[in-house]
């Protein structure tokens, strides 16, 4: 049986993930900050602070596959203290874990990192691969993401890692029934609220959750996939198509627009920040596509239509 530690494991990421890798008879263990019951014997919790070695450090020994999804939710008002914790959860969490992979006798064959289809340039077009710019823009307010971002994938890279393959994963929204942004999309929808907003040009670059989990399952099953991966369908589009479709979709014949003001405002009241809007996220996989992974779900009607 083959081992998979998730950190950070116990939000939605990464419970698509062991459920799926679990159902594929996989011992899953997550790192979580409180003890938790989990359904099926194949996963279970071990407590960790997310920044000192502790008894879970031994989880690492001999594992298969170490994913880190550890970090504090970017869903909130960028303040002053919320940048701290988002900084200091990704690069102590990243930073610890390679402390404890690097003191195992038999270490993780392989360190799958998140990291967010973000850090790519603000863009209309034409889509951003693997080698896209990286670079704020004025007009989505992403500096700090960027920067969150950036920093992120240097403690990773600085890592000495001997014996573990790492891959970095770009990852686009995931799109699913169970607690993603589509469903808080389509319950505005539902309620006359789904129009389009802004401009409505930006581009949304997304992943359905089983494609997602089967795009990691095919990344470690290859030895040759290193370096940066984009997990983002081969298909971005815009706002106002986006949510056209998910109209469509659910038989709500209209949506009330929101302009720019209205997002800060609606924002601020939500605690969170325009930027997850109003950014546009022209993203795509050219590697998965180039080194042959078949998407299930290549367009988002056929993902939106399957929910």
């Amino acid at each position: 049986m083959k081992k998979m530690v998730l950190a950070g494991g116990s939000g939605f990421l990464g419970g698509l993930l062991s459920q799926y890798f679990a159902a594929r008879d996989y011992e899953i263990v997550i790192l979580s900050r409180r003890e938790s019951q989990h359904s099926g014997d194949l996963i279970r919790s071990s407590v960790w602070d997310g920044r000192s070695i502790g008894p879970w450090a031994r989880e690492l020994e001999g594992a298969d596959v170490l994913i880190n999804l550890a970090g504090r939710s970017v869903d909130c008002r960028y303040t002053e203290a919320n940048r701290r914790v988002m900084m200091d959860s990704r690069l102590d969490s990243t930073r610890v874990l390679g402390e404890a992979v690097q003191a195992c006798a038999a270490p993780p064959r392989i360190w799958l990192q998140s990291s967010t289809a973000t850090i790519y340039e603000h863009n209309y077009g034409p889509p951003h691969g693997e080698s896209g710019p990286i670079a704020p823009h004025p007009e989505a307010k992403d500096a700090f993401s960027i920067e969150l971002a950036t920093a992120w994938e240097d403690a990773f890279n600085r890592l000495e890692l001997k014996d573990t393959r790492r891959v970095l994963l770009r990852m686009a929204m995931v799109f699913d029934l169970r607690g993603s942004a589509y469903r808080v999309l389509a319950r505005l929808a539902k309620f006359g609220l789904g129009g389009t907003m802004g401009h409505g040009r930006q581009y949304v670059s997304w992943i359905q959750s089983e494609d997602f989990c089967s795009a990691v399952e095919w990344i470690i099953e290859r030895e040759e996939c290193t370096g940066v991966y984009n997990l983002a369908s081969p298909n971005p589009l815009s706002n106002k198509e986006m949510m056209r479709q998910i109209r469509d979709s659910l038989s709500v014949p209209f949506g009330l627009p929101a302009s720019r003001q209205m997002l800060e405002i609606g924002a601020f009241f939500l605690r969170t920040e325009t930027e997850l809007i109003v950014k546009s996220r022209c993203v795509v996989p050219e590697r998965l596509l180039a080194e042959g992974f078949t998407f299930r779900y290549p367009d988002f009607s056929s993902a939106v239509n399957n929910f």
